[in-house]
C-alpha cells in the first residue's frame, strides 16, 4: 500500500532522514519507534508532504505522491493525526468532526460515519456540543483520531497518540487503534512508548538519527536484546 524508498529530508544543512526505506502492507499496523530526534515525525510529515523531501520516492497505492499537494493526498485516502492533537479549540466536537469530512461530498455517508465515530468514541457523543479546547488530553486525542477517520482514510498515520496521557487512557487509546485496524484501516504508528507500539503492530522499524537500524516482525523486535535495552527498559 505504501512504499518509501531512499527517503531523504534536510533541515538546512542538517540531514534528518538519511535515505530510509520501508513498506506498509494493506491491513497491517506498522510501528516506527525510536528516541526523540530520530526522525519519526519527520517521516510522517514527508509522507503527507507537509515537509518537502530532498531525495527518494513515496509510493501510495502505486502512485508517486512525493510532489502531490497535502489536500490531494488526503483525498487519496492517506490521512495524518498530528502529534499534540491540534484540534480546532474554538469549535465544538461535532464541528471538528465535520471539518474532517471537508473534502467529501457524500452527505448521507458523512452522517453515517459521524454515528460510527460516536459509536467508537462514546465520550465524544456525550460532548458533541462541547467546545473542544475544554476537553481533557485523552478526549482531544480521541477527537483528533475521530476527525481523521471522518476523511475515510485507507491509511492512517498516527503521531505519538499516547503522548502526555495517563496510563489508563493509554490503554484505551491503543485498544481503539486496534479496533480501527480491525475494521479495515491500515495504520502507520509513530510512538515513543515502544512496548505498546510493538505489542499491537504486525511489522516494525527502529529509527536512529535518521537511519533504520532494525526491522522485522514486531514480535521478533520486542524480544530483541538490543531493542529491549534501548527502548523497553529491560
Amino acid at each position: 500500500m505504501l512504499s518509501v524508498r531512499d527517503l531523504k529530508v534536510h533541515y538546512g544543512a542538517i540531514q534528518a532522514l538519511q535515505g530510509i526505506s520501508f513498506d506498509v502492507r494493506e491491513g497491517e499496523i506498522v510501528s516506527l519507534i525510536g528516541s526523540n530526534g530520530a526522525g519519526k515525525t519527520t517521516t510522517l510529515h514527508a509522507i503527507s508532504n507537509i515537509l518537502s523531501i530532498t531525495g527518494g520516492t513515496i509510493l501510495f497505492q502505486g502512485e508517486n505522491i512525493s510532489k502531490k499537494h497535502p489536500d490531494a493526498i488526503v483525498k487519496d485516502g492517506l490521512v495524518q493525526v498530528p502529534e499534540g492533537r491540534r484540534v480546532f479549540a474554538n469549535l465544538t466536537v461535532k464541528e471538528n468532526l465535520e471539518m474532517g469530512a471537508f473534502t467529501r461530498k457524500d452527505t448521507k455517508e458523512v452522517k453515517k460515519d459521524m454515528e460510527r465515530i460516536f459509536s467508537l468514541f462514546p465520550r465524544l457523543k456525550e460532548r458533541a456540543r462541547q467546545v473542544s479546547g475544554t476537553l481533557s488530553g485523552g478526549e482531544q486525542q480521541m477527537l483528533a483520531m475521530g476527525r481523521a477517520l471522518m476523511s475515510k482514510p485507507r491509511l492512517l498515520l498516527l503521531d505519538e497518540p499516547s503522548m502526555g496521557l495517563a496510563p489508563i487512557l493509554v490503554e484505551e487509546i491503543f485498544s481503539i487503534i486496534m479496533e480501527i485496524n480491525k475494521t479495515g484501516t491500515t495504520i502507520l504508528l509513530v510512538e515513543q512508548n515502544a512496548y505498546k507500539a510493538l505489542a499491537i503492530a504486525h511489522t516494525a522499524y527502529v529509527l536512529e538519527t535518521g537511519t533504520i537500524v532494525k526491522q522485522g516482525k514486531a514480535k521478533e523486535l520486542i524480544a530483541d536484546e538490543d531493542v529491549k535495552k534501548a527502548y523497553l527498559g529491560t
